[in-house]
């Protein structure tokens, strides 16, 4: 199998993106090498393949730069086919049910998937994502409103959802630990 494969460069850091034919099927921040190494070996799970360096790999880095120069919906109409569970892909098809600009819960996330005791599951299917931005994982936040938990870092998370125009409790502005 040939991948498409590009870097591109972000108000949030390099971009490694990942497609086959006309989807994106892998996304990671390049200077979160744990997490580019992880979503390798996913790829790879997969079987074999190529990196083919393309300027363009499905679209997906026109539409991330329509994204950063400010629209919002481009991100929602990149076709993506992640790889995991049954559960994983219950949890990543309502991440991109999540408008921009709108956070949820883990509680709500798992609710709206008729399983309001799986928060953690949820969270941990929430971390696993292979295609972040795309299926918006930093839309979701703690039950107090707060930031918690993104595989790019808080301030990633902070600045995508600020960029959207998202509400949250910003605890770390007024000194306190965020969880």
């Amino acid at each position: 199998m040939i991948l498409d494969h590009t870097t591109l460069a972000t108000p949030v850091g390099p971009i490694a993106l990942f497609a086959d034919g006309d989807t994106l099927v892998g996304l990671e921040f390049a200077d979160a090498l744990d997490r580019h190494d992880r979503l390798e070996r996913s790829l790879r799970r997969e079987g074999a393949f190529e990196r083919r360096a393309h300027r363009d790999p499905a679209g997906a880095a026109t539409r991330l730069r329509r994204y950063f120069a400010g629209d919002l919906a481009a991100l929602a109409e990149q076709a993506v086919r992640p790889r995991g569970t049954p559960f994983q892909l219950e949890v990543w098809n309502a991440l991109r049910g999540i408008p921009a600009g709108v956070t949820w819960t883990y509680s709500q996330l798992a609710s709206h998937l008729e399983r309001p005791q799986a928060r953690r599951a949820v969270g941990a299917a929430n971390g696993a994502n292979p295609i972040a931005l795309f299926i918006p994982c930093h839309r979701v936040i703690a039950a107090d409103r707060t930031l918690w938990g993104y595989g790019g870092g808080l301030e990633r998370k902070r600045w995508l959802l600020e960029h959207e125009g998202a509400s949250f409790a910003d605890r770390s502005a007024q000194g306190a630990l965020e969880r």
